[in-house]
């Protein structure tokens, strides 16, 4: 059923300011590229899914939903109703047909995974494996990186699920960003004041990571060079 992730959802409490953090981090304009009294939504097109920041009644961004890609014509649009309290939607993509036509922009950074803990990893399985037809590409039990990690893995994105009995509730917890030269992205975001830290070697043979520090909203953010 579920083709890709069309959209992720970040809420914050005063829009303007996370434009301009995310500006800085991404290297693209949002759309719409001004913000009136009606416009309480920014889009960042990343090529394999789109940003979508928002207006919410909260006191700190946050991951709040995602957008899931479906075929067109299949008739289920919509929100998907879960006994996890997820904010999950089916979209068949019109809503970014005007966006997508008027975007010309290349950004040097794609999302890589999403991270989500739950206490329910069983759950987690029948909700987006079971329901949404998303592949699970790793189910592996790493007690020093978390507990059971779950990999569900659709349209060239990756939602990287932490299980642990020592999480009392779902949450969206942080976002990778998937880069082709670490050291050419660091050196752009240092020089546009994105505060990084030392380049290491990641969690996957042959990966490297910079964790992000500043203009990303208070997310838990990392940069990711694949392996080659």
């Amino acid at each position: 059923m579920v083709t890709g992730f069309e959209r992720i959802i970040i809420s914050v409490p005063e829009i303007g300011e996370a434009a301009d953090e995310y500006r800085s981090l991404i290297g693209v304009e949002p759309f719409p590229a001004e913000l009136s009294d009606a416009g309480k939504v920014l889009w960042f097109d990343l090529g394999n899914t789109v940003v979508q920041l928002q207006r919410g009644s909260i006191g700190e961004a946050a991951i709040t939903g995602i957008v899931f890609s479906v075929p067109g014509g299949e008739g289920d649009s919509g929100p998907v109703a879960n006994q996890k309290d997820l904010d999950l939607h089916l979209s068949d993509g019109a809503a970014l047909v005007p966006f997508r036509r008027e975007q010309s922009q290349v950004p040097g950074l794609r999302v890589d995974h999403l991270v989500l803990r739950t206490a329910d990893a069983q759950g987690c399985i029948d909700l987006f494996g079971g329901r949404l037809g998303i592949r699970l590409a790793l189910d592996k039990t790493v007690p020093e990186w978390g507990g059971r990690m779950l990999f569900f893995r659709t349209g060239q994105l990756t939602l990287e699920i932490i299980a642990s009995d020592e999480i009392e509730q779902d949450v969206f917890w942080g976002i990778a960003y998937q880069c082709g030269d670490i050291e050419l992205t660091a050196k752009r975001l240092l020089a546009s004041g994105v505060a990084l830290s030392e380049i290491r070697d990641g969690r996957k043979p042959g990966t490297r990571v910079a964790t992000v520090k500043s203009h990303c909203l208070g997310l838990p953010t990392l940069l990711i060079e694949a392996a080659t």
